[in-house]
């Protein structure tokens, strides 16, 4: 062959490799955690549209963009195993606290989802709403997820269908059990939100109706769930003085209806039943080694956030906040209220956060102890009156856990992490309210305070129990780690400077430290702000089934 032809040959095959090694975008020279658990390697990250193209040393290959990330560490997108995100994501979609934090996939629906609403259903949500006002727009869960892509959103969103929900579509707030009938209506309520994407079954066992629903009715509802490999989640009926009974009754379901299992951000709350975690945890060990698979999140603070109703007993909260409230307007049913009241912690250690009414408002930030004093009553007589004045549960932080139990939580390798709260903004509506820090610092906590600092847990394995840990739990494919083929949710942060910021007397305030977020392929946080893309899809549980 001659010496011109030899040349024209190897510039053609050159030219060939130029133009196969040529992406979207490469990502030279990161400190790639792959989501495995397994140690980070510097190498590169090729993307093509929405997917990662290929990784590791891509030296020789090409991208219309590319961008040295100088050592900083790569991750897959952190997943929210309990996000309260449903409402917040509908008057601004970007999802700033969380996607600030590297949190690129929120899964809703504790113990009430967005769907399926009857019509009286939908009339409750509109009279109930606060700060946050929006229309309904949609009937069944399916529909209120592709609502929210529609409209616009920066992260992925999945969610659980709750068993409130199912109760309230067909016994409303009964206290009862199902008729056989009503109990085949609920079991079909589940299987066409199963059908429709959902992850799996959630309930909330301290709160109305949720709690009406005994275990032989959640067993039965799981058994469906069971049938799609979606997963039964849990909000424990008690997380005090009978923690390991309600933990007993979850292991139970998962048993009876051989479905995976997860505790909703287990803890033992109020000082007297702080020693109960460890047996806690020795309960959840002995399952998984009976083959069960159970496994649990957490949000990194010792201070929980729920209603101000959750100290009243059962039989007031029944029927919703609207008979609780016709029950405060008795003032012979007063005493017994009081003497049935439930204390997780002294009145000074609860912090009320979000009220309703715009006269009442003046008080966010004060302990109920405070507003107490003020009014010259005692904190259970201004339980009654200031829920009677607000006409709502009212938002609190309540002081009731111990910081050396959210060290142990993080160690248990069964572990995943949440916000349980929804994602925000220190602007506009947001800013009416005072949220638990969580909702802007949970997962920036986890890898500052508790990872660098503290040394917890290794990185590699905060990395993988942020991703693909849960996404492996929920049956999510192709998300949670950096593999070819995968979906490219990215974040790039830097494990020096990481760091939250929110506080309980200041929460509106952004984390700081990751530096790039990618959703589906689309830059969302590009050097820390903002890009204002809606790369957000829906994500889908293994049931799901395409309609045609």
């Amino acid at each position: 062959m001659k010496a011109g032809v030899i040349v024209i040959v190897i510039l053609a095959f050159l030219s060939g490799c130029s133009e196969q090694g040529t992406y979207d975008l490469i990502l030279r020279n990161g400190t790639i955690y792959d989501g495995s658990g397994s140690a980070p390697y510097i190498g590169d990250i090729a993307i093509d549209a929405d997917t990662i193209a290929a990784i590791g040393d891509l030296t020789g290959m090409k991208g219309h963009e590319e961008m040295d990330l100088h050592q900083m560490a790569v991750a897959p997108g952190f997943i929210n195993m309990l996000s309260w995100a449903t409402e917040s994501l509908i008057v601004d979609g970007r999802s700033q606290s969380d996607i600030r934090q590297g949190v690129t996939l929120e899964v809703m629906g504790e113990g009430n989802s967005m769907g399926p609403l009857t019509d009286e259903m939908k009339r409750d949500m509109l009279e109930e709403q606060g700060d946050i006002q929006f229309d309904i727009e949609w009937n069944t869960l399916g529909e209120y997820l592709e609502y929210l892509v529609e409209k616009g959103v920066s992260t992925n969103v999945a969610s659980f269908i709750g068993n409130a929900t199912v109760r309230k579509n067909v016994l409303g707030y009964d206290s009862r059990h199902p008729t056989d009938e009503e109990l085949e209506q609920m079991r079909q309520i589940v299987r066409q939100a199963m059908e429709e994407g959902a992850v799996g079954l959630s309930s909330a066992l301290i709160y109305v109706p949720s709690m009406h629903s005994n275990t032989s009715e959640l067993i039965e509802l799981a058994k469906i769930v069971s049938e799609y490999d979606g997963m039964y989640i849990s909000h424990l009926r008690s997380e005090g003085q009978t923690l390991l009974e309600a933990l007993d009754e979850l292991l139970t379901i998962a048993r009876e209806a051989n479905i995976r299992s997860e505790v909703y951000h287990l803890k033992a709350s109020e000082k007297s039943n702080w020693y109960k975690l460890d047996s806690a945890f020795r309960m959840i060990e002995a399952a998984r080694n009976e083959g069960l698979k159970i496994t649990a999140d957490m949000y990194m603070y010792p201070a929980s956030s729920t209603g101000l109703t959750q100290v009243l007993p059962e039989w007031v909260l029944e029927g919703g906040i609207d008979s609780t409230i016709e029950r405060f307007k008795r003032p012979e049913l007063h005493e017994k209220i009081i003497e049935d009241m439930f204390w997780p912690c002294d009145a000074e250690d609860i912090l009320m956060v979000g009220f309703r009414n715009d006269e009442l408002k003046k008080h966010t930030g004060k302990s109920l102890a405070q507003l107490a004093s003020e009014r010259n009553q005692s904190p259970e007589k201004t339980v009654i009156d200031i829920i009677v004045e607000d006409d709502s549960r009212i938002s609190c932080v309540f002081f009731s856990m111990s910081e050396e139990n959210v060290k142990k939580k993080i160690a248990q390798p069964w572990m995943s992490f949440c916000s349980d709260a929804g994602s925000l903004a220190p602007e506009g509506v947001f800013l009416k309210s005072n949220p638990h820090p969580r909702a802007y610092g949970s997962f920036a906590r986890l890898l500052a305070k508790y990872v660098r600092d503290e040394k917890i847990i290794p990185l590699e394995e905060a990395v993988r129990r942020l991703t693909s840990f849960p996404a492996e739990n929920l049956k999510i494919e192709r998300r949670g780690r950096l593999k070819e083929g995968y979906f490219a949710d990215i974040v790039v942060f830097d494990p020096n400077t990481i760091q939250d910021h929110a506080s309980f007397e200041k929460p509106h305030q952004y984390a700081t430290g990751v530096q790039h977020v990618w959703v589906n392929g689309m830059h969302v946080l590009k050097d820390g702000e903002h890009t204002g893309a809606h790369a957000g899809r829906v994500v889908r549980g293994p049931g799901w089934k395409p309609s045609n």
